[in-house]
């Protein structure tokens, strides 16, 4: 990697405050994994990256899951240590599944290619969660017959800011790039991801607007 790449590293915030703190988002995101998870069907073992406040892993293990986590911090107590753009220490295909909620946006492009590759290699599904860009502007309509649910959600921001992929400037700078942007459109993380998946599925949260969610099958363990 180039010198003036920053290498994956931890968040630059209050760790342990972070870790502490449970909103009504992070039940919806737990939620939304277990269900994606259980479409995928035979699955068992579950690596989870990025364990956050734990909250994703109590949920997949209550549900009979075998789970192993993963980070970069060891401030969430992580079963290994590591960045995900280089998993060695796991064998190819020792997972069913993987999930990266929130995860993949916190590393420069540099390194984001190798860590979809990593993941497309560990594991034959992969639950892969984006934050979308901008402030977010909702029309709901869920009358409450035939399951009906009719969401519509309008992203503002600058169309025409493109993140230049080294610079953490969004989230606090958490953040070197959001889906929405420039070079980071749905159909471009879309194009990045077929590269090395199968996108079985992806869809908005209406729940939490904030986040985009795809289902993914590894090409490689195919």
């Amino acid at each position: 990697m180039k010198k003036d790449v920053p290498a994956p590293a931890v968040m630059p915030v209050d760790r342990e405050q972070w870790r502490s703190q449970i909103h009504r988002s992070n039940f919806i995101n737990a939620y939304c994994q277990y269900r994606d998870i259980r479409s995928c069907g035979d699955v068992r073992r579950v690596l989870v990256v990025g364990p956050g406040q734990g909250l994703d892993t109590a949920i997949l293990r209550w549900a009979g899951y075998e789970v192993t986590t993963f980070d970069i911090d060891d401030t969430f107590g992580p079963d290994v240590v590591g960045s995900v753009h280089e998993m060695s220490i796991f064998d190819d295909g020792e997972f069913d599944a993987i999930t990266a909620s929130h995860v993949l946006e916190h590393m420069a492009v540099p390194y984001l290619d190798a860590a979809l590759a990593e993941v497309a290699r560990v594991a034959r599904y992969a639950i892969v969660y984006l934050p979308v860009h901008g402030r977010k502007i909702q029309l709901r309509l869920a009358p409450g017959f035939r399951d009906l649910d009719l969401t519509f959600t309008a992203d503002v921001f600058n169309y025409l800011h493109k993140p230049d992929g080294i610079t953490p400037r969004y989230m606090s700078g958490q953040h070197f790039w959001e889906l929405g942007m420039r070079g980071f459109r749905k159909r471009d993380v879309l194009a990045r991801l077929s590269a090395h998946f199968e996108v079985l599925r992806h869809y908005r949260n209406p729940d939490w607007p904030i986040s985009y969610n795809f289902v993914l099958r590894s090409r490689r363990l195919a």
